[in-house]
């Protein structure tokens, strides 16, 4: 404004002591000023700043390539990640990322992504991201009106609604690109053509395609038992566990598999079965993940079901203590990074959120979802699979 001020004032002064200078310069000041006025109406209210997202799982081969750097480095919960950074995944890497606006993508085996947008206002957020290659499971949060969280894949643009879940898989091999909503709303864009999507439909295409396809997928059942972090307690070294789900019209069958670990990238279990439930022998002592999908009568088969977690524990009558160690909570905005440790063997929830992996020697590292203004409680709880229980709890203030 002073700069503005002044520039105008000159050319005042220019007219009344020197007529004679040409026109061309009194346009050039008139033209500047101009500029500097339409500067500052530019900025004002327009304080949009970069945001960092983090890793709050990695599992096997995952890297990154920052947009300020040609080297790849492997990647850690402490590196933030910003516009332009490259996620890859290797063929037993998987990893997910949490952005400030509470939108998650899991990154799946043998994929590359490119953070294309991760900004915000103080009312609004604009996250989004470029799957290059490879699969991704994403799911948005609440957010304000004028927000977006898009994805691009092979020049298709999906737009999704607050608190959707979709998948996203991109084939340039073999030229194939699907984009599919499991729940929510979102649209596709790409061409000119715009496709409106609710829960479990698909769209995709080939490169060489003039309009995209719409499919009506068969959705994933419910999962019933054992329900999602349950402990189940054993008095031999194995034993038989009943599992079911609710039964999704129009099944002939379903696929059951089970694992060690929450990603899935080796099964202990993987059996198609005829009916919503079975038992399945021979379990020992330890943590489980299991997930189901169904296959309608032309053999198509669903997305997974949500993933659930199960420990069998040894029975026994002795009171069992497990240790917890929490560090300082690290705030990012909204966001509060819990790290901590506790028995290497053990399984962390916080707010009963699980933390997907506990390190070699016990330690941990979480991102909370964003957390609204004002005072809020984390609560950490560890168990481990001698029924072993530590719980505690922390309040933390947004500002």
């Amino acid at each position: 404004m002073g700069v503005m001020a002044i520039a105008v004032l000159a050319l005042i002064v220019l007219n009344i002591v020197a007529p004679s200078v040409t026109s061309a310069g009194k346009r050039a000041i008139s033209k500047f000023v101009g500029r500097v006025s339409s500067e500052a109406e530019s900025g004002q209210g327009n304080d949009t700043t970069a945001q960092q997202a983090h890793f709050t799982n990695v599992d096997g081969t995952v890297r990154v390539k920052k947009a300020n750097s040609n080297t790849w480095v492997a990647a850690d919960y402490t590196l933030p990640l910003e516009k332009g950074d490259v996620i890859q995944t290797a063929s037993e890497g998987m990893a997910r990322v949490v952005f400030n606006d509470g939108t998650n993508y899991t990154i799946k085996q043998d994929s590359l992504i490119v953070i294309e947008e991760n900004s915000a206002t103080a009312q609004q957020t604009q996250v989004a991201v470029n799957v290059t290659t490879g699969t991704v499971d994403l799911s948005t949060a609440m957010f304000n009106q004028g927000s977006s969280s898009k994805v691009t894949v092979a020049g298709a643009t999906a737009s999704l609604a607050p608190e959707s879940t979709a998948m996203v898989h991109n084939d340039p091999h073999s030229d194939q690109h699907e984009i599919l909503l499991k729940k929510g709303a979102g649209e596709v864009s790409r061409d000119g053509q715009v496709v409106h999507l609710s829960d479990f439909e698909k769209v995709s295409f080939t490169g060489k395609s003039a309009s995209m396809t719409k499919h009506k997928e068969v959705g994933p059942p419910t999962l019933v038992s054992p329900a999602n972090m349950m402990p189940i307690f054993s008095t031999g070294p194995a034993r038989s566990i009943d599992f079911s789900w609710t039964p999704v019209p129009g099944s002939a069958a379903y696929r059951l598999r089970i694992s060690k670990n929450p990603y899935f990238s080796s099964t202990l279990i993987d059996h198609r079965v005829p009916d919503a439930q079975v038992e399945v022998p021979g379990l020992g002592e330890g943590a489980y993940y299991w997930e189901v999908h169904s296959i309608d009568n032309q053999g198509r088969e669903s997305v997974e079901s949500e993933r659930n977690r199960f420990t069998i524990i040894p029975k026994g009558n002795e009171q069992v203590s497990i240790a917890l160690q929490l560090d300082p909570f690290v705030q990012h905005g909204h966001v509060i990074e819990v790290m901590g440790k506790t028995d290497p063997s053990a399984r962390v929830m916080v707010n009963g959120r699980e933390v997907a992996l506990v390190a070699n020697d016990g330690t941990f590292h979480y991102f909370t979802p964003p957390l609204p203004m004002g005072e809020s409680v984390i609560t950490v709880t560890a168990q481990n699979a001698r029924g072993g229980v530590n719980t505690q709890q922390q309040k933390v203030v947004i500002q």
